[in-house]
């Protein structure tokens, strides 16, 4: 069986491009580590992985991926704890998720327990990589498109799975503002919005460049029948502090991702006694209560960001301004805890880190 591989092919670089890097200045998704993991799919079956210096692709001018989507993707971070230990949050929900959407896109599913075993031996490599700057990790971008030489509208015979990392600072620098959209839509009922595949975010590409040129950096999306129920934010889950509870949009709807961030942050406020409710909100409920005052506090939750509060929100012609950052209890708490988490500071209590 592919997955009792235990041995993996390794070519290493001849030079590391480590030294080449500006440490106190990294920027998100612009620098990449020395190596990556490649697999492909052919006649029915994986075939061996294997990992290369990273470089780049050549692809077939026909490739089906290009022109019929068939490309899904997952984002991980890793972190090292004082000992040297690489820390990597929760893989198991992405390895979940991850054959969740090649199921949705008809594609090969890779086995869970393999696929977090790729991902610890690509990282292992380049544990080295791993930044020691606060609030910096290691970003881990496992991703599978199809590869056929086929201009025709079907599922693909082959594949090819890579996993690649970069280091990476902070997704936003600062509290974010965010608009809510009512015309625009990211997923409907039957699509592929629980999916995490490229074309719902190329979807998204112009409803958030045109909130962009309004001075927001997101968008709230809302449900595509009506635009009359919260679903989630950009590249990030999105969760509110109304009337002393967390309340966050259910994700039983097949129109939103299931943020691992999200199920983290619902679970430890949970742990620690806060009330959460999963449910529907509708935008009415939201813009009554921060009209009211009553709406205390919002945040995105999702890899990249982690916890990224919310400063400001747009409706319409309104703009609400929300309370000031260092009055948040439950977002700062949650956010301190994950970061702390992470990177190893307290105990792993609920038992989420792979530690290697």
């Amino acid at each position: 069986m592919l997955e009792d591989t235990l041995s993996i092919k390794v070519k290493r670089v001849q030079e590391s491009k480590i030294n080449q890097v500006d440490w106190d200045n990294l920027s998100f998704g612009k620098v990449f580590s020395d190596h990556m993991l490649v697999m492909d799919y052919a006649d029915g079956e994986w075939k061996l992985p294997e990992i290369v210096p990273f470089e780049d692709l050549s692809l077939h001018p026909a490739t089906s991926a290009i022109h019929y989507g068939q490309s899904i993707f997952e984002g991980m971070k890793a972190n090292k704890d004082a000992d040297g230990n690489v820390l990597i949050f929760r893989p198991d929900l992405n390895a979940r998720r991850f054959a969740e959407s090649c199921e949705r896109m008809c594609m090969p599913v890779i086995p869970e327990d393999f696929f977090t075993e790729l991902i610890k031996k690509v990282v292992d490599l380049d544990r080295s990589w791993i930044p020691d700057q606060k609030g910096c990790a290691l970003y881990i971008r496992p991703f599978l498109f199809a590869t056929d030489h086929f201009i025709g509208i079907k599922p693909s015979d082959n594949y090819k799975f890579i996993i690649f990392t970069c280091p990476v600072g902070a997704y936003y620098s600062q509290p974010v503002y965010v608009k809510i959209e009512e015309f625009y839509t990211r997923a409907a009922e039957g699509g592929v919005g629980r999916a995490k595949t490229a074309g719902n975010y190329a979807a998204s590409l112009y409803p958030a460049k045109l909130a962009q040129e309004k001075g927001f950096h997101q968008l709230v999306w809302t449900d595509a029948k009506e635009h009359k129920h919260i679903e989630e934010s950009g590249t990030m889950n999105i969760l509110f502090e109304l009337d002393g509870k967390l309340i966050t949009p259910s994700e039983d709807s097949d129109t939103i991702l299931r943020s691992v961030t999200k199920r983290s942050a619902v679970e430890i406020a949970k742990h620690w006694g806060v009330e959460v409710e999963e449910r529907r909100i509708t935008v009415e409920e939201i813009v009554n209560a921060l009209r009211e005052g009553r709406l205390t506090d919002a945040f995105g939750a999702g890899t990249a960001a982690t916890i990224a509060q919310i400063a400001k929100i747009g409706f319409r012609d309104e703009l609400f301004e929300l309370p000031p950052i260092e009055s948040r209890t439950i977002s700062t708490r949650i956010k301190n805890y994950l970061t702390d988490l992470k990177s190893g500071k307290i105990e792993d209590e609920m038992g989420w880190l792979l530690k290697f």
